[in-house]
């Protein structure tokens, strides 16, 4: 997602080139004198990203009281049931920050309006609870790097580590990040992620697609002085090799760690949808993106994958089918491809936020786009499911989208994602 959302990447990138219905029982026969048992469409994934950075998705606003942002996280909870969904990826560290009690990090101040400011109750620990209550599942939504949306150090509260520990932070774009190719700040990320797997029943640990950051023209990413200490002596052929490694280290690790403090829980990432055009790589996909994750990004998205490092991974393919210079309907293919004979589950990342929006192209504009890619995705059995981005839009339903694919695709409530 972008400093927002991850409308302007999946827009740059390119540029730059029913009601709920049961079935009836098996029997007439009634089984018992309660309710008919439910049932259930095969496990696959049925998801929604809930988004809190600069309050895209939830709260509302900062600054409301602890039980209006308890009602109106309720509810997009009671929306995901609704739309016969099973899973709520819920970002829980937006800024180098916590929606839970963190003895690493403040508090967030898209909660109280104030950063390190406590908002009087537990995001997470409600979000877990009333989640699994529901027979949704709860992935933790984390980014890893991100300090903040602007660049000025002395905004952020005296304690914050980025100020305690100025020099594990790069100002670039307008923004600030932590420096991935410090070892004390890959440790310390974890640390600070870790921290609410350990404490929270969560059902997965989710990264998006924000690594080293999308590239700003005209300006570089200051992290010279990291790679003369750690990286130029190391073998590596190239500073951007360097910086690879760095991003498949904090991968590997997490996945580790993740597996030691919470067997149970899923670890998957949710990458930009192109890791290489194929007039860069022949390897890659049939895309003409200005965005490439492995070039731009530093992620190798493609080994992660068949490797097997990571659980599941949900692209970004953020396109109409057809779309020149980006096509679902090529990229769908391509990441089945790379999710065959791997561990990796395979989740597609659909664009609900430019369904009806009158600023996307006419494909966007007919409600049916979505419930096709859906179809489509259909008649590959390396992709388990879908996630949409992102929760406001799953509740405002512009001109029907999502409606359309609950009723064409999801038509009994849906089984755990495994």
């Amino acid at each position: 997602m972008g400093g927002v959302s991850r409308r302007a990447f999946a827009v740059a990138a390119v540029s730059a080139v029913s009601a709920f219905t049961m079935a009836p029982a098996a029997s007439a026969a009634p089984v018992s004198a309660s309710k008919p048992p439910v049932r259930r469409a095969a496990a696959g994934m049925r998801g929604m990203w809930l988004a809190t950075v600069a309050g895209r998705d939830w709260p509302t606003r900062a600054g409301l009281r602890a039980s209006e942002q308890r009602a109106e996280l309720v509810e997009h909870l009671d929306n995901a049931v609704r739309h016969r969904l099973n899973t709520v990826i819920l970002q829980v560290r937006p800024t180098a920050d916590a929606l839970w009690p963190s003895p690493y990090e403040p508090w967030s101040q898209y909660l109280s309006g104030s950063q390190g400011r406590d908002p009087g109750w537990d995001p997470l620990g409600t979000a877990v609870k009333e989640a699994h209550a529901r027979g949704l599942e709860l992935h933790a939504w984390f980014n890893p790097y991100r300090v903040s949306l602007h660049d000025d150090p002395s905004r952020l509260v005296p304690a914050h580590p980025a100020r305690q520990h100025p020099e594990w932070v790069v100002p670039y774009g307008g923004k600030l990040y932590y420096n991935p190719g410090l070892p004390e700040v890959r440790a310390f990320v974890q640390d600070a992620m870790l921290d609410a797997v350990e404490k929270y029943a969560v059902d997965g640990v989710h990264f998006d697609d924000y690594f080293y950051p999308y590239p700003v023209a005209g300006e570089s990413f200051d992290d010279g002085v990291a790679y003369r200490t750690f990286g130029a002596g190391a073998g590596f052929g190239s500073r951007a090799d360097w910086r690879r490694d760095n991003i498949d280290r904090l991968v590997r690790e997490t996945a580790a760690r993740v597996k030691k403090v919470r067997p149970a829980a899923r670890f998957g990432v949710s990458p930009f949808g192109v890791w290489r055009n194929a007039a860069t790589d022949q390897r890659g996909s049939d895309t003409r993106a200005g965005v490439q994750t492995y070039d731009d990004l530093y992620a190798d998205t493609r080994k992660w994958v068949r490797e097997g490092w990571i659980d599941y991974v949900v692209p970004q393919l953020y396109w109409s089918i057809g779309q020149n210079g980006a096509d679902y309907a090529k990229l769908l293919p391509w990441w089945a491809e790379v999710a065959e004979g791997s561990r990796t589950q395979l989740y597609v990342g659909e664009a609900l936020y430019k369904a009806g929006d009158p600023a996307q192209p006419a494909a966007w504009q007919d409600p049916a786009e979505l419930s096709r890619h859906v179809a489509l995705a259909a008649r590959y059995p390396q992709v388990r499911g879908h996630v949409f981005f992102s929760a406001k839009d799953v509740a405002e339903d512009r001109g029907g989208a999502m409606a359309r694919v609950a009723a064409d695709h999801y038509t009994l409530p849906a089984a755990a994602p495994r």
